[in-house]
């Protein structure tokens, strides 16, 4: 899940992977994607609160992950710096 799948009224239009990611895929994809406004990715996190726990951990560090390899390919390179932060606090966790 991304900002891009919610629609007015509140929708998500979007889950072809539901039930196949770890716990929480889509609240780490959703505030992967909200890392550009601090404050939009700390309500995330505070709506979310399996971002953080244990059960979470692998969701977080699979999207990061995988949108560092995005930035690889060319994509979301203004991803880069907040991307590369938030992989760096997965490792010390």
């Amino acid at each position: 899940m991304h900002w891009a799948n919610l629609t007015e009224p509140l929708r998500l239009p979007d889950w072809e992977g539901r039930g196949t990611a770890p716990e929480g895929f889509d609240a780490a994809t959703l505030y992967a994607y909200s890392l550009l406004q601090p404050d939009t990715a700390a309500r995330v996190r505070t709506a979310f609160p399996v971002l953080g726990s244990p059960a979470g951990l692998a969701a977080e560090a699979t999207v990061c992950a995988q949108l560092l390899q995005t930035v690889a390919r060319g994509d979301n390179l203004v991803l880069e710096g907040p991307l590369q932060n938030w992989a760096e606090e997965l490792r010390r966790r």
